[in-house]
């Protein structure tokens, strides 16, 4: 079975750092290989390809743009009323992944909109998703690129988000069958820490959902610290479960450091050392 291989997720690793291309050297000589970040966009596509190749880095995920702060958007993809805005932020992402050789782009569903009941919303905001994303997969093929869908909690961390669970970004990317779109597993549900908080299960959802999933992040629930830090998930097990299921894609480390980000990797390098990765020695 082949190892995991895994990547600083840079919105979330080295928060002592200020900005991206010293995150991007800290992560470099930390021993990743490949690197992921959220919203790239506050710098140039050029600057940060030439600091990704001189930290000897991959850039493997971001994130299309999340709209407009000051009105709480946080992603357009299935906002109603958004889609010429959602269109042009999923141009951006293709331009910064192009530059930057980053093969996936996180296709952000965005918010119930403030003030509306969800349920109520619900079918017409699935509607707007369903439309966006059969746009964003012809664009994407163009490219070569992948698109990912994420479900977020919304128990803890966003209440209002529209995509949460699994299974219902498991039934849309049914609905629109295109093969260059995948599943994100973040933290384990959204990633593996929020499918934790809203489903459980996690053994069972990895083996039903990881045919799907283009990538997986880790956090330990509930404090969403390193995977090493107290918490509910015991991820040497879960480790092994997506070794011996096969997964080939990426495992993104998006936590929260509870001290040192570098001292706090001694759970990776302790992984990489019975792997026999190089970075053990870091």
């Amino acid at each position: 079975m082949a190892p995991l291989r895994f990547s600083a997720n840079l919105s979330w690793l080295f928060p002592e750092l200020p900005g991206l291309l010293p995150r991007l050297r800290a992560a470099g000589s930390s021993g990743f290989e490949a690197a992921e970040v959220a919203w790239p966009y506050a710098e140039p596509p050029e600057a940060l390809a030439r600091a990704a190749r001189e930290a000897g880095l991959r850039l493997v995920l971001i994130n299309t743009p999340p709209g407009d702060h000051e009105k709480g958007e946080m992603g357009l993809g299935a906002v109603p009323g958004r889609q010429e805005a959602f269109r042009e932020g999923l141009e951006q992402a293709v331009r910064y992944a192009k530059a930057l050789g980053c093969p996936r782009i996180h296709l952000m569903a965005g918010r119930v909109p403030q003030g509306a009941d969800p349920a109520a919303v619900k079918a017409e905001m699935e509607t707007v998703f369903l439309e966006n994303l059969r746009h964003a997969a012809g664009v994407l093929a163009q490219e070569d690129l992948v698109g990912l869908l994420e479900p977020i909690n919304t128990r803890i961390t966003d209440p209002q988000y529209f995509l949460d669970t699994p299974q219902q970004a498991a039934a849309i990317l049914q609905k629109v069958g295109r093969p260059n779109l995948q599943l994100q597993m973040n933290p384990l549900p959204q990633d593996i820490f929020h499918w934790q908080i809203m489903d459980g299960n996690l053994t069972g959802n990895i083996r039903e959902f990881l045919p799907i999933v283009g990538h997986v992040q880790v956090a330990q629930v509930p404090g969403r610290g390193e995977p090493s830090s107290p918490g509910e998930l015991n991820f040497p097990y879960l480790f092994q479960l997506l070794e011996d299921e096969g997964y080939k894609g990426f495992v993104g480390c998006e936590y929260r450091p509870q001290g040192d980000t570098v001292e706090g990797l001694s759970w990776l390098r302790s992984y990489w050392d019975r792997r026999g990765h190089p970075g053990a020695g870091q």
